[in-house]
């Protein structure tokens, strides 16, 4: 096998190494087309307005009055994942995930909270997981006012709404890995459900590859007039939050702070949604998060899940955490009609694009190294053969160091090692992916050197 992989190597010239561009353009995938289509600004405005309607979802609110307060909101979205799950025939599991939230420091009293999970089991792959997820809870001021009016329209009922919506478009279609649909609690307290979530997953040893949360995606109307209006911030980490001094000290030799999988998820989100909306763009932020902020992602990092967050480009502050009021003349609150419904359906095409291609395609190739046992001006990789059935074989992605994004690439076929001839890995970030059958490929892993 590997002297194949060299013979095959050896023959790749200049004109045979195809761009990055040629490689990956794929005629969009029609089932994939249709479903962007069936994303509806009105579901998600009717959404949006429903959960405003709540007075305030602050997580310590009421949870047994039926018309106000976080109980009401999170048994409203519960059955609303019930609506969609008998639409599809039972295809969802639909659960209320509840645990004992003990004092902390925006938590006075040890309080229940729950998060609100629809699960749509793959087909092929089941055990491969991509989580996609909004906070239903809602602040003013004080994170600890939880009597206060917080209608959290766009934080983060806009992000709720997103995952209502991709429920129910998606569940009625079937693909490869499990897609879970989730939305917590918590967030303004400390990511608390989000938290719950990522650590359970730790001890059932679940394989999420990839999980991101919308958080403030309503495109608040205030901004509507900036040049940044036809995209929306993905936020990724560089150095992974979980890792150790060893994968540090191997960093810092070779490079790859901007090359942690959640980096590549960021990549592959782009450029997915590249291929299907022509009117609307991911703008990758090279962050965790922005300044003096966090999300739900963060507890997924921490454990050591592929993570990154969704959020609009620009921001109005006197439209969040903000007692509602008119003040100097400024009116202050997260009231619906600061929300750009439009905008919002973009944001869950975007996610609907990269959900639909993470759970149709391979899963990513595992122990994906560089060798580096000898001095050479050539690059040659080992990964381990992935298992889907409906493999077609791997390409090879390369850029210069400096590049943010994958330029050129070359499909090398179904084998497990590869050398790129006159092309040094001291010069170049090298990468693989693995395609299937129909052309639908997996993020791209970055290679650990090895001897």
């Amino acid at each position: 096998m590997k002297r194949h992989a060299i013979i095959f190597a050896a023959l790749i010239t200049a004109s045979s190494i195809a761009s990055f561009a040629q490689s990956t353009r794929l005629k969009p995938d029609p089932e994939i087309a249709k479903m962007v289509k069936e994303v509806s600004a009105k579901n998600i405005e009717a959404t949006i307005r429903k959960l405003v309607s709540f007075g305030t979802r602050n997580t310590l609110s009421e949870q047994d009055n039926p018309t106000r307060g976080v109980g009401a909101a999170r048994d409203w979205i519960f059955s609303e994942f019930q609506k969609i799950n008998s639409d599809c025939s039972n295809c969802l599991v639909v659960e209320k995930q509840s645990f004992l939230q003990p004092k902390a420091n925006r938590v006075p009293e040890p309080t229940t909270l729950t998060n609100v999970v629809a699960t749509l089991k793959g087909t092929t792959n089941p055990e491969r997981v991509y989580v996609v997820s909004g906070h239903y809870d809602s602040m003013c001021t004080s994170p600890t006012d939880a009597k206060c009016d917080a209608p959290g329209a766009n934080d983060d009922a806009s992000g709720t709404a997103t995952v209502i919506e991709l429920a129910r478009v998606m569940s009625k279609r079937t693909f490869d890995a499990t897609i879970v649909f989730m939305t917590v609690p918590g967030e303004e307290q400390g990511l608390l459900g989000a938290t719950y979530f990522a650590q359970q997953a730790v001890e059932k040893k679940m394989d999420i590859e990839a999980m991101f949360t919308n958080d403030i995606v309503g495109g608040v109307t205030s901004q509507k007039n900036s040049p940044n209006r036809d995209r929306v911030r993905i936020f990724s980490e560089g150095v992974p939050s979980n890792e150790t001094e060893q994968q540090a000290g191997t960093r810092r030799s070779v490079g790859g702070e901007n090359d942690s999988s959640s980096r590549q998820l960021a990549r592959y989100v782009k450029e997915q949604s590249d291929r299907y909306l022509k009117n609307f763009h991911v703008w990758m932020i090279y962050r965790r998060d922005r300044y003096l902020r966090g999300g739900d992602h963060i507890p997924f990092l921490e454990r050591g899940f592929t993570a990154a967050r969704i959020t609009e480009v620009d921001e109005d502050y006197t439209h969040q955490h903000q007692n509602v009021r008119t003040e100097n003349g400024v009116f202050y609150g997260d009231t619906p009609e600061f929300v750009d419904f439009e905008y919002t359906a973009n944001v869950a095409r975007v996610n609907l694009i990269a959900l639909a291609s993470l759970a149709s395609a391979p899963a990513r190739p595992k122990n994906v190294a560089i060798l580096t046992t000898r001095l050479t001006n050539d690059t040659e990789l080992k990964w381990d053969p992935n298992v889907d059935a409906d493999l077609a074989g791997y390409e090879v992605v390369w850029r210069d160091t400096t590049a943010p994004e994958w330029t050129d690439a070359v499909n090398v076929g179904n084998v497990t090692t590869f050398l790129m001839k006159g092309r040094s890995k001291d010069n170049y970030f090298f990468g693989v992916r693995a395609v299937d059958k129909n052309g639908n490929k997996s993020p791209v892993v970055y290679p650990r050197p090895v001897r």
